[in-house]
């Protein structure tokens, strides 16, 4: 199973979303292929955020050696599910949907941890140490019910 995630700048949720889900695919001993994506172009070629490396590292999870890039209409091609952070990304993902073979695999990401509620992960951008803690903690919930979900993993 390959897997996309993405966010705007992904500097900060989506790369974040891809470190716990690359940590558990380690520790699991899974065979998952998982990337991250950003709609924009403001930070290709950057490492994700200082904040959210810095404070990653806290939970055991190094996202150091990510990379940021821009959505390309191939990802389509190449990823089964590609996850949306939030509504406004999954928009901006599906515009460059080719046909509903594209579309069915955009998803938002927070609705495998509660389903068919539409939430968004927050960006915490312009936040504090807090609300970098604060989607840190929601992604590895959410990494650990997309792997349960989709029964790779027996429920902890």
């Amino acid at each position: 199973m390959r897997i996309l995630m993405v966010c705007l700048g992904n500097i900060c949720r989506s790369p974040m979303a891809d470190g716990w889900l690359r940590h558990k695919n380690k520790k699991y001993g899974l065979s998952l292929e998982i990337d991250s994506a950003g709609t924009a172009n403001y930070h290709v070629g950057e490492k994700p955020d200082h904040r959210m490396r810095r404070l990653s590292l806290e939970y055991g999870v190094s996202i150091d050696e990510l990379r940021a890039r821009q959505f390309s209409v191939s990802d389509f091609d190449h990823y089964d599910i590609i996850f949306a952070m939030d509504k406004s990304n999954q928009q901006n993902i599906l515009r460059m949907a080719r046909n509903e073979d594209d579309k069915q695999k955009v998803k938002l990401f927070l609705n495998e941890l509660r389903p068919n509620e539409d939430l968004e992960v927050p960006d915490p951008y312009y936040g504090t140490d807090a609300n970098f803690r604060e989607v840190i903690e929601l992604l590895d919930e959410a990494t650990e019910s997309f792997l349960i979900n989709n029964q790779l993993i027996t429920k902890q």
